[in-house]
């Protein structure tokens, strides 16, 4: 694992905030959001906001900052890692670390609604704003749109995210939205996989407010990966997969991104917990395979 100073840190942050500024000021930008393979591979570290940090059986995995900085800069260093997906306080550590030099930084804009709350579908944008993603120099935002046919709470998300989307496109940012219908089951949300359900989500998502020129699909792979193809003809939009908790199977999981990969809006991936916290402890390993893939 690359080496992080926790005390450094917080001594930084104590003492000199404005550094967060200076260090995005100073960072060395990518020119294009997809580099030259024509592909993007973004590792994903949001989660912790949003009160979830389970990974399989290890229900505090996520909640080690060092641990989870350490991981993350050890897959920001692998060769065909473009970037990464996280939220301000994460995002601010990493630049503080120098981290973040010529990669995409994606800031991730609605986590108000938290894991297992009542109001998880009133899922407000506590996170980034476009214009902090702006000011900052950084190359994208992402949002989460959960609906509900049955909770209320989905229609303001729904103009919320709408709103963002437009104030994205204003300043020709890309925005990635992730789309899901869900349903609560014993009380609990539970993100639909099934082909009708992820079809529905991502037409839905495509017509987002007044323009998709700078809209970007964050998908799942389906309950039946062989239904991936007809799912992904609903929509021009480029399209990059979410990975989720791979499991104890990370093979099958890995094997679903290689099939989807192959579909013409499909241009990358978006990981986090499968590759940060893989079951065999590899971090390395786990994020080469997927780089791989694409």
């Amino acid at each position: 694992m690359s080496r992080v100073d926790i005390g450094e840190l917080v001594g930084i942050r104590t003492r000199h905030p404005e550094a967060v500024a200076e260090a995005a000021g100073q960072r060395r930008r990518r020119t294009r959001l997809v580099g030259d393979s024509g592909r993007l591979m973004i590792v994903a570290a949001d989660h912790p906001a949003r009160g979830t940090f389970a990974v399989g059986n290890r229900p505090l995995a996520m909640a080690n900052r060092l641990g989870l900085l350490e991981r993350l800069c050890l897959a920001l260093s692998r060769p065909g890692v473009d970037g990464v997906l996280a939220t301000a306080d994460i995002l601010d550590d990493l630049l503080l670390l120098g981290a973040l030099d010529d990669k995409v930084v994606m800031g991730s804009m609605n986590r108000g609604g938290l894991a297992g709350a009542s109001f998880e579908l009133d899922d407000r944008f506590t996170g980034y704003r476009a214009r902090d993603l702006d000011r900052l120099g950084f190359d994208a935002g992402k949002l989460l749109l959960r609906i509900d046919y049955d909770d209320p709470a989905s229609l303001d998300t729904l103009a919320a995210a709408a709103h963002a989307v437009d104030e994205m496109a204003e300043r020709r940012l890309p925005v990635f939205v992730e789309p899901f219908i869900c349903h609560r089951i014993g009380g609990r949300l539970c993100n639909d996989l099934a082909a009708e359900a992820v079809t529905r989500s991502i037409a839905i998502a495509s017509g987002l407010a007044g323009t998709s020129a700078y809209t970007w699909l964050k998908v799942p792979v389906t309950e039946d990966p062989d239904d991936m193809r007809a799912v992904m003809e609903t929509s021009t939009l480029p399209a990059v997969l979410l990975g989720g908790d791979a499991g104890k199977d990370q093979d099958s999981a890995y094997e679903k991104w290689r099939a989807a990969l192959q579909l013409p809006t499909v241009q990358g991936l978006v990981v986090g917990r499968a590759l940060l916290y893989p079951v065999d402890g590899d971090v390395a390993g786990a994020v080469d395979t997927a780089v791989g893939l694409l």
